[in-house]
């Protein structure tokens, strides 16, 4: 896809969409992961509306393709689609910062949505596979990630960074125990690099959705009404708030 034109009034929007020069986050480059689906997609969307140019990361590309149409439907710009597994990739993400830098000049917003569940069993039974792939997208793929984007997070004049977590990181709960941890350590390097970010226009900040409708969510509560839970557009409009220039917060758990 050709990259946006900061010259041009949004080169991939709709026609008859608000220009995106009226909207908050216009100019500001955002990456996001687990953009395919769920409160990622919805963050995508959310961040495109305000005029963010998005580049996307998940194992899927057709549920890319399907963000970035969401998005387009918006007014939002075409996004940038990442296609690949945040448990497989460490190459691949150790030079997302770099390669951003090199083609957008910048890199504003880091939201980092994606979580995988893994099988929900007793401690003693998580196989090696299991603990490899949730340790993997939960917390190694979010150190690496900070790697990746401090430098040019740091640089921006208002540099953003929201990663998602859960109560189980505070409250244990029976079969929840590879899950628990890699949220409880997705907290801490969080609120460790807040601390390290406070002298800069850098502001790290956490937040818990709470019971949403998202595929995650049902695969750990099957017997749940969906109609009954908060919508992934309601925590978009959260996450997005965190995201604007003028959010003052560093170093916050922010529950929905």
């Amino acid at each position: 896809m050709p990259d946006p034109n900061p010259n041009e009034p949004n080169p991939g929007a709709a026609p008859g969409a608000t220009p995106p020069r009226t909207r908050a986050l216009n100019g500001r480059i955002a990456l996001v992961t687990g953009a395919s689906r769920g409160i990622g997609a919805a963050v995508a969307v959310e961040l495109g509306r305000l005029g963010a140019h998005c580049v996307l990361i998940a194992r899927s590309q057709g549920g890319l393709e399907e963000t970035d149409d969401a998005i387009r439907a918006e007014g939002g710009d075409r996004a940038t689609l990442l296609p690949f597994d945040l448990a497989k990739g460490a190459d691949r993400i150790d030079a997302i910062g770099p390669s951003i830098v090199d083609r957008f000049g910048r890199l504003d917003i880091l939201v980092h949505a994606a979580g995988t569940l893994g099988t929900l069993t007793p401690v003693a039974h998580v196989t090696p596979r299991d603990w490899d792939d949730v340790v993997g997208v939960n917390l190694t793929a979010t150190w690496r990630l900070i790697r990746t984007c401090d430098p040019p997070l740091r640089h921006s004049d208002a540099g953003r960074a929201v990663l998602l977590t859960d109560l189980r990181a505070e409250e244990p709960r029976a079969y929840w125990g590879a899950y628990g941890a890699t949220k409880a350590g997705l907290e801490h390097l969080a609120l460790t690099w807040a601390q390290e970010t406070g002298d800069s226009p850098l502001r790290v900040n956490l937040l818990d959705p709470g019971p949403t409708a998202t595929r995650l969510r049902a695969t750990a509560m099957p017997g749940e009404d969906p109609a009954t839970l908060r919508q992934p557009a309601e925590v978009a409009a959260l996450v997005a708030a965190l995201c604007l220039p003028g959010e003052t917060r560093n170093g916050a758990l922010v529950r929905a």
